[in-house]
Order: structure tokens, then sequence, then C-alpha cells
């Protein structure tokens, strides 16, 4: 990326956060409101009451924990989606701490000049996000047992 690009995408990029208190899709999608764009896409994660990995298992409660370097790894995958996309604004927030069933785990939003691009754009980002930025989840199941995803 050069200089130029990088700056581009940093001016793109309105909000990036890892916190242990709700998250605001609100917040989010105001963070990338911008008068060029004529399509935004927005993803809310949140806690499910199952998991898909532990054969259907009822999760009871689950925490995410984030390694010390995770905002820097967010910013590079935030910097790395505006470079690759024309992206207007792009934000993204992820929750850690204990979490209940119901809560927002994870809200990111692009704004583009057209739906096409910020449907893929987010796509990339939120998936880029889960893949490469060290947030692990634990989950204790209705059974007693529990399982790290990512770690």
């Amino acid at each position: 990326m050069t200089a130029t690009e990088a700056a581009e995408a940093a001016g793109a990029i309105r909000l990036l956060a890892i916190r242990d208190t709700p998250l605001s899709v609100d917040e989010v999608f105001a963070a990338v409101g911008d008068d060029a764009a004529g399509g935004t896409a927005l993803f809310v994660g949140t806690v499910r009451d199952h998991d898909g990995h532990a054969a259907g298992s009822a999760v009871s409660t689950l925490t995410y924990s984030a390694h010390p370097t995770a905002d820097a790894e967010l910013r590079r995958v935030a910097e790395r989606v505006a470079a690759d996309f024309p992206v207007r604004a792009l934000a993204a927030v992820h929750r850690v701490g204990e979490l209940a069933v119901g809560d927002l785990a994870v809200v990111v939003a692009v704004a583009c000049a057209h739906r096409g691009e910020a449907f893929t754009a987010a796509r990339r980002l939120i998936d880029d996000l889960k893949k490469d930025v060290p947030i692990w989840k634990h989950q204790t199941f209705a059974d007693g047992s529990e399982e790290w995803v990512g770690a």
C-alpha cells in the first residue's frame, strides 16, 4: 500500500473499537454516514443459544477475550479493506467480556458509492476480523462441557 493509499484508507476508517460495554448498531451506522455513499452494508453478530461446533449444544455462558495486539490487528484489517475496495466509510466494534444470549458481539458497517461494493467490502471486513484479529471465544454449555473457539 502506498502512502497515499494508506492515508485515504485511514480517512475512511471512522470507528474501530474492542470494548467491554454493550455495542450499539446506531453508533456504528451513524459512524459510516456519508453523503457520497449510495449503499451501506451492516453486519451484526449476536450470541446465539446454541453452537454448531459442539453438535448443537445449548450455550449457557460465553466470554470473549482479546490479546493486547487485537486493536492493532483490527486497524490493519480495516486498512486493508479500505485500501482494497472503494470504501467511503468503515466501522467495526467487537465486544469482550461475558455476554448473554442475544447480546451483540460484533457490529461492522461499510459505506460505498454502490450497494454491491458495500456488501463485498463488509463481507471481507467481518471475515478478516474473525480470521485475523486475536479475539477468542470461551463457551460453556448446559451439559457442563466447554470449548475455546479461535484460540
